[in-house]
Formats: C-alpha cells, sequence, structure tokens
C-alpha cells in the first residue's frame, strides 16, 4: 500500500510543474527593522544566521541576498573539504569546520551529501615532499588526521593517476587526509537556509543593497533595492565583494577579488575515488556523484569581477591533468566558469569587527571558502552576537595587518581548492 501510493504521488507529482509543492523557506517582504541583518545569501552568510538563532537565540534577522541564494561562490566552486592547514590558527579554525562537516546532515535534517572520500595533495619534487612531512606533523600535533604517502601507495590509493606524469609532473609521493572529501554545495545552501527560516530567520532574495548609513561611527541601517531597513548589526559576508561593501560603509579592506577557474566534463562511469590535489601546477580533481570530473585551476593574474573562465587558464590546467590522468584526454568539457575571491596578503581569511561599531566582516577566504563553511559561520555568529571574537577567530582580527602578526597560509592555500 505505502509502495503504491508513493508511486502514485511521484506521478501527480511530475505533472505539476511543482504548482503545490511546499516552499523549503518563506520569501517574506522586508521589515523595518531587525536586530541583526547579514548581507550575503552564499554557505557562510546563511550558516552565520543560523548559528545566530540556534546558538545565540537572535531571531530577528534578515539575511540579504541581491540574486538567488547560493548564486555566488558558493555555486561557483569545487566542493573540497579538508582541515590539513599548517599553522596551529588556521589549523584550529578549519578542523572545526570539519567537526561540523561530519554532523551537518543530521543537524540541517538535510542531506549535504558530504562524501569522506579522502584528498591527496601530491608531491612532484624533494621540496613538495619535505613541505608535505612538514604539514603532516603539523597536523598530527594539533590533532587532525594526515599521512605521507610514498609514489606507490598513491598508486594504490588512486589507481587512475600516472606516476611519471609525462615525465613533466612525477609523483615522488603525497599527503593524505582520510576525512577530507567533497560535499552538494547547493545542498548546504539549501540546508542552511531551511533550517534558518524555521527558526524564524527572514531570508530576502533580489534583494541588492545600495548603500549603508552610519552616522557617529555607528551603523544605522542599509539602503536596499526594497527599501531601507534599520538594524545596529550588520554583517557582511559577500565574498568577492567585500571591498566594495566596506567602501558604502567609509572603510578599506586589504583584500584584492580575482576570478577563481574550474571546469567541469561530461559524465562518465566512476573513475577516481578520490581528489586529487596538485598545488605546483595548481590543478585538482575530483568525480561528482553525476560523474562528471570537476576540475579546478588557479586564480587568474589580474583583478577583475567576471564569473567566466579564461583560455590560458583552461588550458594550462587541462594539460597538467591529462598528463596525470591520461584516460581523460578524449573526455569532453562541458562548461567553465570563475567564482570571484577574496584574497588577503597572507591567504587567510578576516572574521572581524571594523572600525565601524556594530559593522562585522567575514571575508578574504581567497580559495579556501567553501570547507570552512559550518566554522565560519560558527565563529562569526559569536562575533556578530557577542561583539567579540571567538577565540577560534581571535587570530584573524583586521587589527593582524596593524600588529604584522599575520598568518601565512600561502603554503598550504596557494592552488585553488
Amino acid at each position: 500500500m505505502n509502495k503504491r501510493y508513493s508511486i502514485f504521488s511521484l506521478a501527480r507529482n511530475a505533472f505539476s510543474r511543482h504548482e503545490n509543492w511546499q516552499e523549503a523557506w518563506r520569501s517574506p517582504t522586508p521589515k523595518p527593522r531587525y536586530d541583526a541583518v547579514i548581507i550575503g545569501g552564499g554557505g557562510h552568510g546563511l550558516a552565520t544566521a543560523y548559528y545566530l538563532a540556534k546558538q545565540h537565540g537572535m531571531t530577528n534577522i534578515a539575511v540579504l541576498e541581491r540574486g538567488w541564494l547560493g548564486g555566488g561562490n558558493t555555486g561557483r566552486n569545487t566542493t573540497i573539504v579538508r582541515s590539513n592547514y599548517l599553522w596551529d590558527e588556521s589549523a584550529a579554525l578549519y578542523e572545526q569546520a570539519m567537526k561540523l562537516w561530519e554532523g551537518l546532515s543530521r543537524e540541517l535534517n538535510y542531506n549535504v551529501m558530504f562524501s569522506q572520500r579522502g584528498v591527496l595533495n601530491l608531491a612532484h619534487n624533494l621540496h613538495d615532499l619535505r613541505e608535505i612531512q612538514r604539514r603532516v606533523n603539523a597536523n598530527r600535533l594539533n590533532g587532525i588526521d594526515g599521512e605521507v604517502l610514498d609514489a606507490q601507495q598513491v598508486k594504490d590509493f588512486c589507481p587512475a593517476i600516472d606516476l611519471r606524469a609525462g615525465g613533466r609532473y612525477p609523483v615522488l609521493g603525497a599527503s593524505l587526509q582520510r576525512r577530507g572529501g567533497t560535499a552538494r554545495h547547493d545542498a548546504v545552501a539549501w540546508g542552511y537556509a531551511r533550517a534558518a527560516d524555521a527558526l524564524g530567520v527572514d531570508i530576502i532574495q533580489e534583494c541588492p543593497v545600495q548603500g549603508i548609513r552610519v552616522a557617529d561611527g555607528k551603523v544605522q541601517g542599509v539602503e536596499t533595492a526594497r527599501g531601507y531597513i534599520e538594524t545596529n548589526k550588520l554583517g557582511i559576508v559577500v565574498a568577492g565583494h567585500s571591498s566594495l561593501l566596506a567602501e558604502m560603509a567609509g572603510f578599506r579592506l586589504p583584500v584584492q577579488s580575482v576570478p577563481l577557474q574550474a571546469l567541469v566534463s561530461e559524465p562518465v562511469k566512476p573513475a577516481i575515488n578520490c581528489v586529487v590535489m596538485s598545488g605546483a601546477v595548481h590543478a585538482y580533481i575530483s568525480q561528482s556523484d553525476k560523474g562528471e570530473l570537476v576540475i579546478g585551476a588557479g586564480v587568474d593574474k589580474y583583478v577583475g569581477y567576471g564569473q567566466r573562465g579564461s583560455q590560458p587558464v583552461t588550458e594550462e590546467t587541462v594539460a597538467a591533468i591529462c598528463e596525470m590522468f591520461p584516460i581523460f584526454r578524449r573526455m569532453r568539457m562541458m562548461r567553465q566558469w570563475g567564482g570571484i575571491v577574496d584574497v588577503c596578503p597572507d591567504a587567510s581569511p578576516i572574521i572581524s569587527k571594523t572600525p565601524v561599531e556594530g559593522i562585522y566582516i567575514n571575508c578574504g577566504w581567497g580559495t579556501g571558502g567553501f570547507k570552512a563553511t559550518p566554522g565560519s559561520g560558527w565563529a562569526f555568529a559569536h562575533t556578530v552576537a557577542r561583539n567579540e571574537p571567538h577565540p577560534l577567530n581571535a587570530p584573524f582580527t583586521l587589527d593582524r595587518y596593524r600588529t604584522g602578526y599575520l598568518i601565512d597560509e600561502h603554503g598550504a592555500a596557494a592552488v585553488a581548492h
């Protein structure tokens, strides 16, 4: 009986054109005032709103998104999750994110398709090997899983790889974080949106911010395409456009915005069962659940806001992938794109109060923003709610650019991932 009902329900909904489907979250009219407003409806912004409501009891919150949820960098990345960063400060923040990832589907009651298939970081020369050993040792001291593999162990773990790599990129070994893997990017945004909405958060799409009102050094509210909204707590979480919003509020950020390249192939049967990254050649690859090869590259060498790929970067990346995985040489690429990322001088994020009282900034994640989504929102929510950083994000304040206490993660974050 239940089986027949399920078949009937499926057939009925197939012809309904979604007309009678319940919305996953509301589409409310903006209120004139909120206790907190979050600008940015990507993963980090939605996670911040969720944890503000869940952990800190703030429910009169609005998330303002200029387009649709997840239409920015959340939907324009390659979904890799790992926590094997070098420095203690980074390792603690990303490991908090990893622990949240491991229970996120249950927490949100929504399948974010988190798959701990393992992440390999390849070594192509002796210097790479030494750096990999250094990072794995640092990870272990911080309680983060990590292993150093020799070339044959890499081949055993990922049989599709060619260790000779055409002679150009020979594989001498790799680090392996078995708890790393991938997740479904849009599902993360949808899961946080639905859970935040259930806690009373207003999620307002198609609502670009046009100005920020500040008086006597304090935030007063935001001008939007849907009217003025008053608030005394404003969180800016707009990867790629952080400097533009900061300028609206009257302060500057030490970030540059650049396009980050990625592309995806036609689908094939399962051929690669893990994530393979090569920092030396700025190329990495995994396979989606639909069978597509998801290939990432480095950032463009110029400042820009174009959400599209560039031919030179794509060609260089695909050439390296073809050397390391000759079986993919006849694959056809379906589409390519670029996400706009904020890059800080030390390749580490900013999660901080700002010179304007009541304005908080979460930006500068560079190429590593997706993996940090739960931890970023969790720590930023603490900062917004309590007007002080959590110990996890205290090292990532704007003040470090005055004191010189930088967190140089170029070695662990220089390649897109």
